[in-house]
């Protein structure tokens, strides 16, 4: 084990740092192992938040159901729940698209800037395109590049009703530390949208920025458990031009195969430090939640 993995072990705040040097630093005798290894891990969904760069095969369609809790505002009662179905279809080994509704549900208390609502409603659409520029087979790492478009009926930061835009760039590294065994996630998002919330004449325009690193270890066949660390930026304007405050979050991740065409994973992310500009606070809970919780099921056809 590498003394990247033993200081990860030891403090988890510094499991970040020490994928990235795994990355960098796992010997070359690891890569021979992977050259002869047969590669039937799926990486896509091992990490939580932090996503792999398997994309799967021409006709391997699949449909996938995705659930995240966002929870905890500064000053009031905050409970969303964003929930997508989206539909796999990878048109080569190399690139894949994947249509898909969302809905939303609030359930929002009296607090600073946000007024008391419950609603359920449909949350918008979207079209996800995956282009795999280097698999692990024929690369010490596998990269993805990922981009997603979306247009949004309601506003995610308080419950209203909106019409917007998004759109998010993202890149996709992962790397089979132990082959079959010990896999280690990296992401590098960028994220932008804008948006006018019904009644308001003004335009709301937001950026960010999210770093992301995660290390999953098999525990059972089908099971992986791992845990993820997350940096993410929040920025006025769709340039990233004025800071609005950033925040951290730790959490475990776990992955299971219920049968060979279905799978499970779950994530939970809490915010452990954050900054909010012209505030003294030691954590953003106005751009960002205190609890993070995503559920994925998925399955092949």
């Amino acid at each position: 084990m590498s003394l990247a993995l033993r200081a990860a072990r030891l403090n988890p705040a510094l499991h970040p740092v020490a994928i990235v040097l795994a990355l960098a630093l796992v010997p070359a005798t690891l890569d021979a192992a992977r050259a002869d290894s047969v590669h039937d891990v799926d990486t896509e969904h091992l990490f939580g938040f932090t996503e792999g760069s398997d994309i799967g095969g021409p006709g391997e369609r699949e449909l996938e159901s995705e659930t995240t809790g966002r929870l905890g505002k500064r000053g009031g009662r905050f409970q969303a729940v964003d929930s997508a179905v989206v539909l796999k279809l990878p048109l080569s080994e190399r690139f894949r698209i994947a249509p898909g509704l969302s809905f939303a549900a609030y359930d929002i208390g009296v607090g600073p800037g946000l007024d008391d609502r419950r609603l359920t409603s449909l949350g918008g659409a979207s079209v996800e395109a995956r282009t795999r520029l280097l698999t692990r087979q024929e690369s010490p790492f596998g990269l993805t590049l990922n981009t997603v478009v979306g247009a949004n009926r309601i506003d995610p930061a308080t419950g209203l009703g909106a019409r917007g835009v998004s759109a998010e760039f993202g890149l996709l590294f992962d790397r089979e530390i132990v082959p079959g065994q010990l896999v280690a996630g990296l992401n590098l998002v960028y994220a932008l949208g804008q948006s006018r919330i019904d009644g308001f004449d003004a335009m709301q325009r937001a950026s960010g920025l999210e770093v992301s690193a995660a290390l999953s270890q098999k525990f059972a066949p089908g099971t992986f458990l791992g845990l993820e660390a997350r940096y993410a930026r929040a920025y006025s304007g769709t340039a990233l031009d004025r800071f609005s405050g950033d925040a951290i979050y730790l959490g475990p991740t776990i992955y299971r195969e219920l049968t060979d065409a279905t799978w499970i994973s779950f994530a939970w992310g809490v915010q452990v430090a954050g900054s909010e500009t012209g505030m003294g606070y030691d954590q953003d809970l106005t751009n960002f939640d205190r609890h993070q919780a995503r559920l994925r099921i998925g399955t092949h056809f």
